[in-house]
């Protein structure tokens, strides 16, 4: 029997765990690991590159997760607003006003919300009822790619890309369909 140096031994030893988790990891283990660590708070910077305007639009604030369906983003700077999915409903706050949307009746608002929504929750099925899913990369670092199955969806949304590793969102990217983007990038409060 050959032996190998013990160096050697725990080298290969270690490349055989990280090949096993590996094998294992894909969108239900992602999910998995989203639903036992579901995120409270987190910070925000926002970037929206928007083709009719000279340059880019620029805005942080928080974001807020309580499962199963409750999302919030308050804009803090450079305004103040309030944007909520609870349910099925979205409300908009700006500027002492208040918009109420049905979701069921917008689907290509409601995939961008799910989007997020679904993903935080660790919500699998709900992804791939409103999105073509793919997952790249592994617990340390992975992507989400989502591409809207509905044709009004497509309209509005090319593809959302969800980074982060572990159980955290880092990197939100909206590509709409006209070219116009946006990149979210989230810092989690410490716990």
């Amino acid at each position: 029997m050959r032996r190998f140096p013990l160096p050697l031994a725990a080298s290969l030893l270690g490349l055989a765990v990280t090949a096993a988790a590996a094998g294992d990891w894909n969108l239900d283990a992602l999910m998995s690991l989203l639903r036992a660590h579901p995120p409270g708070r987190a910070h925000f910077d926002e970037t929206k590159t928007v083709s009719i305007l000279d340059g880019p639009l620029q805005s942080s604030g928080e974001l807020s997760f309580t499962p199963p369906a409750r999302l919030e983003k308050h804009v803090t700077s450079p305004g103040d607003e309030r944007v909520v999915a609870d349910g099925e409903r979205l409300v908009i706050e700006r500027a002492g006003k208040r918009q109420t949307i049905a979701l069921a009746e917008r689907p290509e608002i409601a995939a961008l919300v799910e989007s997020i929504r679904a993903t935080l929750a660790g919500d699998g099925a709900a992804l791939e009822r409103v999105y073509r899913v793919t997952l790249d990369g592994g617990p340390d670092a992975w992507r989400l790619g989502l591409v809207p199955i509905d044709g009004a969806a497509r309209r509005l949304v090319a593809k959302v890309t969800i980074e982060g590793a572990h159980a955290e969102v880092h990197r939100v990217e909206v590509e709409q369909a006209d070219g116009d983007r946006s990149l979210m990038q989230i810092r989690a409060e410490k716990r």
